[in-house]
Protein backbone atom coordinates (compact mmCIF):
# COMPACT_ATOMS: atom_id res chain seq x y z
CA UNK A 1 0.00 0.00 0.00
CA UNK A 2 1.50 3.47 -1.25
CA UNK A 3 0.60 6.33 0.96
CA UNK A 4 1.12 10.21 0.19
CA UNK A 5 0.25 12.93 2.61
CA UNK A 6 0.70 16.01 0.59
CA UNK A 7 0.78 19.89 1.55
CA UNK A 8 -0.65 19.10 5.24
CA UNK A 9 -1.90 21.85 7.74
CA UNK A 10 -3.05 21.48 11.33
CA UNK A 11 -3.18 24.19 13.83
CA UNK A 12 -4.35 24.65 17.15
CA UNK A 13 -5.38 28.13 17.60
CA UNK A 14 -2.31 30.31 16.93
CA UNK A 15 -0.09 26.99 17.19
CA UNK A 16 0.55 25.29 14.05
CA UNK A 17 1.09 21.89 14.57
CA UNK A 18 1.48 20.92 10.85
CA UNK A 19 2.61 23.25 8.42
CA UNK A 20 2.91 22.31 5.16
CA UNK A 21 3.96 18.50 5.40
CA UNK A 22 4.78 15.93 2.77
CA UNK A 23 5.51 11.92 3.31
CA UNK A 24 5.14 9.53 1.09
CA UNK A 25 5.24 5.54 2.80
CA UNK A 26 6.47 2.57 0.59
CA UNK A 27 5.27 -0.40 1.24
CA UNK A 28 7.94 -3.06 2.65
CA UNK A 29 9.76 -0.91 4.88
CA UNK A 30 10.29 0.87 8.14
CA UNK A 31 10.01 4.66 7.99
CA UNK A 32 11.22 6.50 11.12
CA UNK A 33 9.45 10.08 12.10
CA UNK A 34 11.73 11.78 14.00
CA UNK A 35 11.15 15.05 16.00
CA UNK A 36 11.63 16.71 19.44
CA UNK A 37 8.57 17.51 21.73
CA UNK A 38 6.31 19.50 19.68
CA UNK A 39 7.44 18.89 16.22
CA UNK A 40 4.01 17.69 14.98
CA UNK A 41 4.96 13.72 14.42
CA UNK A 42 1.52 12.79 16.72
CA UNK A 43 -0.73 15.36 15.00
CA UNK A 44 0.71 14.06 11.81
CA UNK A 45 0.30 10.66 12.08
CA UNK A 46 -2.92 11.08 13.98
CA UNK A 47 -4.57 13.06 10.75
CA UNK A 48 -3.52 10.05 9.14
CA UNK A 49 -4.91 7.62 10.89
CA UNK A 50 -8.21 9.25 11.26
CA UNK A 51 -8.30 10.54 14.83
CA UNK A 52 -7.92 13.99 13.58
CA UNK A 53 -8.99 16.25 10.80
CA UNK A 54 -6.31 18.05 8.68
CA UNK A 55 -6.92 21.72 7.88
CA UNK A 56 -5.47 21.53 4.64
CA UNK A 57 -3.75 18.95 2.71
CA UNK A 58 -4.30 15.60 0.59
CA UNK A 59 -4.02 12.23 1.87
CA UNK A 60 -3.61 9.46 -1.38
CA UNK A 61 -3.78 5.52 -0.70
CA UNK A 62 -2.81 3.45 -3.82
CA UNK A 63 -3.19 7.09 -5.60
CA UNK A 64 -6.93 7.56 -4.43
CA UNK A 65 -7.52 10.73 -2.61
CA UNK A 66 -9.04 9.74 0.93
CA UNK A 67 -10.75 11.51 3.29
CA UNK A 68 -10.99 9.78 7.19
CA UNK A 69 -13.25 11.23 9.27
CA UNK A 70 -12.56 8.30 11.79
CA UNK A 71 -10.39 5.79 13.08
CA UNK A 72 -13.02 3.32 11.98
CA UNK A 73 -12.50 4.16 7.85
CA UNK A 74 -8.87 4.14 8.24
CA UNK A 75 -8.71 1.00 9.47
CA UNK A 76 -10.83 0.31 7.03
CA UNK A 77 -8.83 1.14 4.42
CA UNK A 78 -5.74 -0.63 6.35
CA UNK A 79 -4.46 1.88 8.09
CA UNK A 80 -4.05 1.57 12.19
CA UNK A 81 -2.18 3.55 15.05
CA UNK A 82 -0.55 1.70 18.33
CA UNK A 83 -0.75 5.10 20.63
CA UNK A 84 2.17 5.52 23.07
CA UNK A 85 -0.62 4.92 25.65
CA UNK A 86 -2.42 1.59 24.41
CA UNK A 87 -6.38 2.35 23.69
CA UNK A 88 -7.81 -0.44 25.75
CA UNK A 89 -10.26 -1.24 28.56
CA UNK A 90 -8.46 -2.44 31.47
CA UNK A 91 -11.44 -3.61 33.65
CA UNK A 92 -11.79 -6.40 30.97
CA UNK A 93 -10.32 -9.90 29.40
CA UNK A 94 -7.48 -9.38 26.77
CA UNK A 95 -9.87 -11.56 24.39
CA UNK A 96 -12.86 -8.67 25.36
CA UNK A 97 -10.82 -6.10 24.41
CA UNK A 98 -9.36 -7.64 20.78
CA UNK A 99 -13.25 -8.23 20.11
CA UNK A 100 -14.24 -4.46 20.81
CA UNK A 101 -12.19 -3.65 17.46
CA UNK A 102 -13.95 -5.46 15.23
CA UNK A 103 -17.28 -3.97 13.47
CA UNK A 104 -20.37 -5.80 14.43
CA UNK A 105 -21.66 -7.46 11.75
CA UNK A 106 -18.51 -8.72 11.56
CA UNK A 107 -17.45 -9.60 14.91
CA UNK A 108 -16.57 -13.38 15.43
CA UNK A 109 -17.97 -15.48 17.58
CA UNK A 110 -16.14 -16.03 21.23
CA UNK A 111 -14.12 -19.38 20.56
CA UNK A 112 -13.22 -18.45 17.15
CA UNK A 113 -12.03 -14.91 18.18
CA UNK A 114 -9.85 -16.58 20.57
CA UNK A 115 -8.41 -19.05 18.30
CA UNK A 116 -7.61 -16.37 16.07
CA UNK A 117 -5.50 -14.47 19.12
CA UNK A 118 -3.73 -17.56 20.06
CA UNK A 119 -2.69 -17.93 16.70
CA UNK A 120 -1.25 -14.48 15.67
CA UNK A 121 0.28 -14.37 19.43
CA UNK A 122 2.21 -17.69 18.68
CA UNK A 123 3.06 -16.52 14.89
CA UNK A 124 4.49 -13.37 16.43
CA UNK A 125 5.65 -15.03 19.68
CA UNK A 126 3.80 -12.92 22.09
CA UNK A 127 2.94 -15.04 25.66
CA UNK A 128 -1.04 -13.50 25.98
CA UNK A 129 -3.58 -15.16 28.09
CA UNK A 130 -6.72 -14.05 26.12
CA UNK A 131 -8.44 -14.68 29.73
CA UNK A 132 -5.86 -12.37 31.81
CA UNK A 133 -7.42 -9.00 32.77
CA UNK A 134 -6.03 -6.08 30.88
CA UNK A 135 -5.29 -4.48 33.88
CA UNK A 136 -3.01 -6.99 34.86
CA UNK A 137 -1.04 -7.05 32.17
CA UNK A 138 2.21 -5.05 31.41
CA UNK A 139 2.04 -2.16 29.06
CA UNK A 140 4.27 -4.18 26.86
CA UNK A 141 1.77 -6.80 26.92
CA UNK A 142 -1.05 -4.45 26.40
CA UNK A 143 0.69 -2.85 23.44
CA UNK A 144 1.62 -6.34 21.63
CA UNK A 145 -2.18 -6.88 22.12
CA UNK A 146 -3.02 -3.73 20.27
CA UNK A 147 -0.52 -4.57 17.65
CA UNK A 148 -2.47 -7.97 16.96
CA UNK A 149 -5.77 -6.34 16.80
CA UNK A 150 -4.47 -4.14 13.98
CA UNK A 151 -3.44 -6.84 12.41
CA UNK A 152 -6.74 -8.80 12.52
CA UNK A 153 -8.41 -5.88 11.41
CA UNK A 154 -6.55 -6.01 8.39
CA UNK A 155 -3.97 -2.69 8.99
CA UNK A 156 -1.55 -2.96 5.94
CA UNK A 157 0.19 0.86 7.50
CA UNK A 158 1.06 0.38 10.99
CA UNK A 159 1.90 3.70 12.86
CA UNK A 160 3.51 3.50 16.36
CA UNK A 161 4.12 6.07 18.13
CA UNK A 162 6.78 6.13 21.17
CA UNK A 163 6.05 2.50 21.52
CA UNK A 164 9.25 1.91 23.41
CA UNK A 165 8.03 4.08 26.38
CA UNK A 166 7.39 2.45 29.27
CA UNK A 167 8.23 -1.67 28.57
CA UNK A 168 10.94 -4.01 29.43
CA UNK A 169 14.34 -4.41 27.00
CA UNK A 170 13.41 -7.76 26.13
CA UNK A 171 9.66 -6.94 24.92
CA UNK A 172 11.67 -4.04 23.07
CA UNK A 173 13.70 -6.38 21.15
CA UNK A 174 10.82 -8.68 20.37
CA UNK A 175 8.95 -5.44 19.60
CA UNK A 176 11.35 -4.32 17.05
CA UNK A 177 11.38 -8.31 15.42
CA UNK A 178 8.24 -8.09 14.85
CA UNK A 179 8.19 -4.87 13.28
CA UNK A 180 10.89 -6.01 11.00
CA UNK A 181 9.00 -9.26 10.06
CA UNK A 182 5.95 -7.41 9.24
CA UNK A 183 7.84 -5.27 7.28
CA UNK A 184 10.78 -7.36 5.53
CA UNK A 185 8.38 -10.60 4.76
CA UNK A 186 4.65 -9.59 4.77
CA UNK A 187 5.11 -6.30 3.25
CA UNK A 188 3.77 -3.80 5.83
CA UNK A 189 4.09 -0.54 5.98
CA UNK A 190 5.66 0.71 8.96
CA UNK A 191 5.94 3.94 10.58
CA UNK A 192 8.27 4.19 13.94
CA UNK A 193 7.29 8.09 15.55
CA UNK A 194 10.25 8.16 17.98
CA UNK A 195 12.84 10.84 19.75
CA UNK A 196 15.50 8.19 20.50
CA UNK A 197 18.15 8.42 18.16
CA UNK A 198 19.52 4.85 18.98
CA UNK A 199 16.43 3.48 18.21
CA UNK A 200 15.99 5.02 14.61
CA UNK A 201 19.02 4.11 13.71
CA UNK A 202 18.88 0.58 14.59
CA UNK A 203 15.26 -0.18 13.24
CA UNK A 204 14.52 2.37 10.35
CA UNK A 205 15.18 1.95 6.45
CA UNK A 206 14.51 6.00 5.97
CA UNK A 207 13.98 8.88 8.25
CA UNK A 208 11.52 11.99 8.08
CA UNK A 209 12.59 14.89 10.96
CA UNK A 210 10.61 17.12 11.70
CA UNK A 211 10.86 20.97 13.73
CA UNK A 212 8.10 23.15 14.21
CA UNK A 213 5.59 21.54 12.49
CA UNK A 214 7.81 21.34 9.11
CA UNK A 215 9.77 18.80 7.49
CA UNK A 216 13.37 20.13 8.24
CA UNK A 217 14.97 16.70 6.10
CA UNK A 218 14.74 13.28 4.72
CA UNK A 219 17.25 11.03 4.70
CA UNK A 220 17.98 6.97 3.61
CA UNK A 221 19.49 5.28 6.45
CA UNK A 222 22.29 4.96 7.73
CA UNK A 223 23.17 8.45 8.02
CA UNK A 224 25.60 10.20 10.42
CA UNK A 225 23.85 10.44 13.34
CA UNK A 226 25.03 14.20 13.54
CA UNK A 227 23.11 14.88 10.64
CA UNK A 228 20.06 13.92 12.61
CA UNK A 229 20.72 15.53 15.43
CA UNK A 230 21.02 19.05 13.53
CA UNK A 231 17.50 18.48 11.21
CA UNK A 232 16.23 17.11 14.57
CA UNK A 233 17.60 20.37 17.17
CA UNK A 234 18.80 22.50 14.58
CA UNK A 235 21.73 24.71 14.99
CA UNK A 236 22.89 26.68 18.18
CA UNK A 237 22.46 30.42 18.17
CA UNK A 238 24.83 32.68 19.29
CA UNK A 239 24.39 32.87 22.80
CA UNK A 240 23.86 36.56 24.81
CA UNK A 241 26.54 37.54 26.93
CA UNK A 242 25.59 36.33 30.28
CA UNK A 243 25.45 38.49 33.79
CA UNK A 244 27.68 37.04 35.85
CA UNK A 245 26.07 36.23 39.45
CA UNK A 246 28.12 35.19 42.56
CA UNK A 247 26.20 32.00 43.83
CA UNK A 248 25.57 31.92 47.17
CA UNK A 249 25.61 28.82 49.40
CA UNK A 250 24.17 25.37 49.03
CA UNK A 251 20.11 25.84 49.18
CA UNK A 252 18.84 22.95 48.24
CA UNK A 253 20.07 19.04 48.11
CA UNK A 254 18.76 16.24 46.96
CA UNK A 255 20.34 12.92 47.47
CA UNK A 256 19.31 9.32 46.27
CA UNK A 257 15.69 9.70 44.85
CA UNK A 258 14.29 7.19 43.54
CA UNK A 259 10.24 8.27 42.54
CA UNK A 260 8.09 5.90 41.24
CA UNK A 261 5.66 6.94 38.15
CA UNK A 262 3.66 4.98 35.67
CA UNK A 263 5.57 4.47 33.16
CA UNK A 264 8.63 4.97 35.02
CA UNK A 265 10.87 5.23 38.20
CA UNK A 266 12.94 7.89 38.13
CA UNK A 267 16.82 6.89 39.84
CA UNK A 268 18.61 9.87 40.54
CA UNK A 269 22.69 11.03 41.98
CA UNK A 270 23.28 13.75 43.95
CA UNK A 271 22.38 17.75 43.18
CA UNK A 272 23.27 20.35 45.23
CA UNK A 273 21.84 23.81 44.35
CA UNK A 274 23.61 27.27 45.19
CA UNK A 275 21.58 30.51 45.73
CA UNK A 276 21.48 32.58 43.29
CA UNK A 277 22.24 29.30 40.71
CA UNK A 278 20.02 28.69 37.53
CA UNK A 279 19.61 24.48 36.53
CA UNK A 280 18.14 23.70 33.33
CA UNK A 281 16.87 20.31 33.13
CA UNK A 282 16.48 18.70 29.37
CA UNK A 283 14.62 15.29 28.21
CA UNK A 284 12.46 14.71 26.26
CA UNK A 285 8.50 14.13 27.79
CA UNK A 286 8.53 11.25 29.80
CA UNK A 287 11.63 10.99 30.80
CA UNK A 288 11.71 11.77 34.29
CA UNK A 289 12.76 15.49 34.43
CA UNK A 290 8.56 16.28 35.80
CA UNK A 291 8.95 13.94 38.32
CA UNK A 292 11.77 14.43 39.56
CA UNK A 293 11.43 18.51 40.13
CA UNK A 294 8.00 17.85 41.04
CA UNK A 295 9.44 15.22 43.88
CA UNK A 296 11.70 18.83 44.72
CA UNK A 297 8.51 20.59 45.09
CA UNK A 298 7.01 18.54 47.33
CA UNK A 299 4.30 17.41 45.06
CA UNK A 300 5.54 13.97 44.83
CA UNK A 301 7.01 11.61 47.86
CA UNK A 302 10.41 9.69 46.47
CA UNK A 303 10.31 6.20 47.93
CA UNK A 304 14.10 6.51 49.19
CA UNK A 305 16.29 9.53 49.44
CA UNK A 306 16.52 13.22 51.17
CA UNK A 307 15.72 16.43 50.03
CA UNK A 308 16.93 19.06 52.35
CA UNK A 309 16.67 23.11 52.07
CA UNK A 310 19.00 25.09 53.86
CA UNK A 311 19.89 21.73 55.83
CA UNK A 312 16.08 21.20 56.95
CA UNK A 313 14.91 17.76 55.86
CA UNK A 314 11.79 17.97 53.67
CA UNK A 315 10.83 14.10 52.59
CA UNK A 316 7.74 13.11 53.98
CA UNK A 317 6.17 16.79 54.90
CA UNK A 318 3.52 17.85 52.41
CA UNK A 319 3.17 20.23 49.57
CA UNK A 320 1.90 22.87 52.31
CA UNK A 321 4.72 23.09 54.15
CA UNK A 322 7.20 23.06 51.04
CA UNK A 323 5.36 26.30 50.14
CA UNK A 324 5.77 27.80 53.47
CA UNK A 325 9.77 27.28 52.83
CA UNK A 326 9.64 28.95 50.10
CA UNK A 327 9.91 26.47 47.21
CA UNK A 328 7.27 26.75 44.53
CA UNK A 329 5.92 25.43 41.45
CA UNK A 330 5.07 26.30 38.08
CA UNK A 331 3.39 23.53 35.85
CA UNK A 332 3.34 23.69 32.27
CA UNK A 333 -0.47 23.55 32.58
CA UNK A 334 -1.66 26.78 33.53
CA UNK A 335 -5.26 26.48 33.92
CA UNK A 336 -5.69 22.58 34.79
CA UNK A 337 -2.71 23.00 38.01
CA UNK A 338 -1.55 26.38 38.22
CA UNK A 339 -4.90 28.41 38.31
CA UNK A 340 -8.52 27.44 39.21
CA UNK A 341 -11.01 28.13 36.51
CA UNK A 342 -13.94 30.06 36.78
CA UNK A 343 -12.05 32.04 39.39
CA UNK A 344 -11.04 35.67 38.94
CA UNK A 345 -7.92 37.30 38.47
CA UNK A 346 -9.13 38.79 42.15
CA UNK A 347 -9.82 35.71 43.69
CA UNK A 348 -6.58 33.86 43.19
CA UNK A 349 -4.38 36.65 45.30
CA UNK A 350 -6.17 35.35 48.63
CA UNK A 351 -5.06 32.16 48.31
CA UNK A 352 -1.54 32.23 47.82
CA UNK A 353 -1.29 35.34 50.17
CA UNK A 354 -1.87 35.01 54.30
CA UNK A 355 -5.07 36.75 54.74
CA UNK A 356 -7.63 36.67 57.91
CA UNK A 357 -10.58 34.17 57.46
CA UNK A 358 -12.97 37.21 56.38
CA UNK A 359 -11.39 38.94 53.16
CA UNK A 360 -11.44 42.55 52.28
CA UNK A 361 -12.48 42.24 49.05
CA UNK A 362 -12.07 46.28 48.10
CA UNK A 363 -8.47 45.96 49.62
CA UNK A 364 -7.85 42.79 47.58
CA UNK A 365 -9.21 44.25 44.37
CA UNK A 366 -6.68 47.26 44.68
CA UNK A 367 -3.90 45.15 45.45
CA UNK A 368 -4.83 43.06 41.90
CA UNK A 369 -4.53 45.84 40.08
CA UNK A 370 -1.44 46.86 40.80
CA UNK A 371 -0.38 43.71 40.30
CA UNK A 372 -2.20 43.76 37.25
CA UNK A 373 -0.31 46.95 36.05
CA UNK A 374 3.22 45.81 37.68
CA UNK A 375 3.20 42.72 35.73
CA UNK A 376 1.58 44.01 32.30
CA UNK A 377 -1.03 41.64 32.89
CA UNK A 378 -3.43 41.73 29.66
CA UNK A 379 -6.92 41.64 32.12
CA UNK A 380 -9.22 43.02 34.72
CA UNK A 381 -9.32 41.58 38.59
CA UNK A 382 -12.66 40.39 37.09
CA UNK A 383 -11.67 38.38 34.49
CA UNK A 384 -11.83 34.68 34.49
CA UNK A 385 -8.19 33.34 34.37
CA UNK A 386 -9.18 31.13 31.47
CA UNK A 387 -10.18 34.36 29.47
CA UNK A 388 -6.50 35.34 29.63
CA UNK A 389 -3.95 34.28 27.21
CA UNK A 390 -1.15 31.65 27.66
CA UNK A 391 1.66 34.62 28.11
CA UNK A 392 -0.86 36.71 30.40
CA UNK A 393 -2.08 33.29 32.48
CA UNK A 394 2.18 33.13 33.05
CA UNK A 395 2.42 36.31 33.95
CA UNK A 396 -0.66 36.05 36.59
CA UNK A 397 1.35 32.73 38.27
CA UNK A 398 4.50 34.74 38.66
CA UNK A 399 2.62 37.74 40.16
CA UNK A 400 1.33 35.00 42.72
CA UNK A 401 4.75 33.87 43.91
CA UNK A 402 5.49 35.52 47.32
CA UNK A 403 8.37 37.98 47.29
CA UNK A 404 10.52 35.71 49.60
CA UNK A 405 10.77 32.88 47.86
CA UNK A 406 14.07 30.45 47.76
CA UNK A 407 13.40 28.08 45.23
CA UNK A 408 11.74 28.47 42.10
CA UNK A 409 10.40 25.58 39.68
CA UNK A 410 8.95 26.10 36.30
CA UNK A 411 7.97 23.17 33.86
CA UNK A 412 8.14 24.69 30.12
CA UNK A 413 7.92 28.24 31.21
CA UNK A 414 7.49 30.02 27.90
CA UNK A 415 6.11 26.92 26.42
CA UNK A 416 3.89 28.82 23.75
CA UNK A 417 4.47 32.59 24.14
CA UNK A 418 5.55 34.91 21.68
CA UNK A 419 8.84 36.66 22.00
CA UNK A 420 8.19 39.52 23.95
CA UNK A 421 6.30 37.44 26.56
CA UNK A 422 9.42 35.13 26.82
CA UNK A 423 12.13 37.94 27.16
CA UNK A 424 9.28 39.59 29.53
CA UNK A 425 9.21 35.82 32.17
CA UNK A 426 13.02 35.87 32.02
CA UNK A 427 13.65 39.19 32.95
CA UNK A 428 11.25 38.22 36.19
CA UNK A 429 12.93 35.13 37.01
CA UNK A 430 16.57 36.36 36.74
CA UNK A 431 15.33 39.10 39.31
CA UNK A 432 14.66 36.23 41.55
CA UNK A 433 17.89 34.95 40.77
CA UNK A 434 19.43 38.59 41.58
CA UNK A 435 18.00 38.09 44.89
CA UNK A 436 19.20 34.89 45.47
CA UNK A 437 16.93 32.74 44.93
CA UNK A 438 17.32 29.12 42.67
CA UNK A 439 15.93 28.43 39.88
CA UNK A 440 15.34 25.20 37.87
CA UNK A 441 13.33 24.84 35.12
CA UNK A 442 12.75 22.33 32.86
CA UNK A 443 12.55 23.33 28.65
CA UNK A 444 11.98 21.24 25.61
CA UNK A 445 13.87 24.77 24.09
CA UNK A 446 17.43 24.02 23.90
CA UNK A 447 18.53 27.11 23.36
CA UNK A 448 16.35 28.57 26.20
CA UNK A 449 18.40 26.15 28.44
CA UNK A 450 21.50 27.18 27.16
CA UNK A 451 21.27 30.41 27.06
CA UNK A 452 20.02 31.44 30.69
CA UNK A 453 20.97 27.71 33.00
CA UNK A 454 24.63 27.92 34.97
CA UNK A 455 24.47 24.17 34.56
CA UNK A 456 22.25 21.99 32.32
CA UNK A 457 20.55 18.34 34.16
CA UNK A 458 20.15 15.73 31.15
CA UNK A 459 17.51 12.74 31.56
CA UNK A 460 16.72 9.87 29.60
CA UNK A 461 14.61 6.82 30.36
CA UNK A 462 14.46 7.49 34.21
CA UNK A 463 18.16 8.26 34.57
CA UNK A 464 19.35 11.64 35.39
CA UNK A 465 22.86 11.96 33.86
CA UNK A 466 25.49 14.07 35.92
CA UNK A 467 24.84 17.50 35.56
CA UNK A 468 26.81 19.81 32.75
CA UNK A 469 28.60 23.58 33.43
CA UNK A 470 26.92 25.33 30.24
CA UNK A 471 30.13 26.44 28.83
CA UNK A 472 30.87 22.55 28.14
CA UNK A 473 27.61 21.75 26.40
CA UNK A 474 25.97 22.88 22.26
CA UNK A 475 22.75 22.24 20.96
CA UNK A 476 24.62 19.29 19.34
CA UNK A 477 26.33 17.57 22.20
CA UNK A 478 22.66 18.10 24.08
CA UNK A 479 20.96 16.62 21.57
CA UNK A 480 23.13 13.70 21.54
CA UNK A 481 22.16 13.02 25.35
CA UNK A 482 18.98 13.68 25.33
CA UNK A 483 18.60 10.83 22.32
CA UNK A 484 20.41 8.59 24.46
CA UNK A 485 23.72 8.72 22.69
CA UNK A 486 26.72 9.75 24.04
CA UNK A 487 28.84 11.09 21.36
CA UNK A 488 32.18 9.61 20.93
CA UNK A 489 35.19 12.29 21.46
CA UNK A 490 35.31 12.71 17.19
CA UNK A 491 31.75 12.94 16.87
CA UNK A 492 31.99 15.84 20.11
CA UNK A 493 34.70 17.30 18.20
CA UNK A 494 32.76 17.37 14.89
CA UNK A 495 29.98 18.81 16.47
Amino acid sequence: MHIALENIHKAFGPVRANDGISLTLEPGGIHGLLGENGAGKTTLMKILSGYQAKDVGEIRVDGRPVNFASPAEAIAAGIGMLHQDPLDFPPITALENFLLGFDNRLIPKRREARQQLLSLAQRFDFPLDPEAPVERMTVGERQQLEILRLLALGAEVLILDEPTTGISAPQKVQLFATLRRLAREEGKSIVFVSHKLEEVEALCDEVTVLRLGQVTGHEKMPVPLETLVRLMFGQSLALPDKTVVPLGETLLEARGLTIPGYRLTVSSGDLEVRAGEVIGFAGMEGSGQSLYLRALAGLLRPKTGSIRLAGEELVGRSYREFMARGISLLPADRIAEGLVRGLSLAEHFPLRRSTPFFIDWEANAAYTREQIAFFNIKGTPEMPVEALSGGNQQRLLLALQPPDLRVLILEHPTRGLDMESTRWVWEQLLKRRDSGAAILFTSADLDEILTYSDRVVVFFNGEMLPPLPTPEVTVESLGYLIGGKRPTPSEAHET
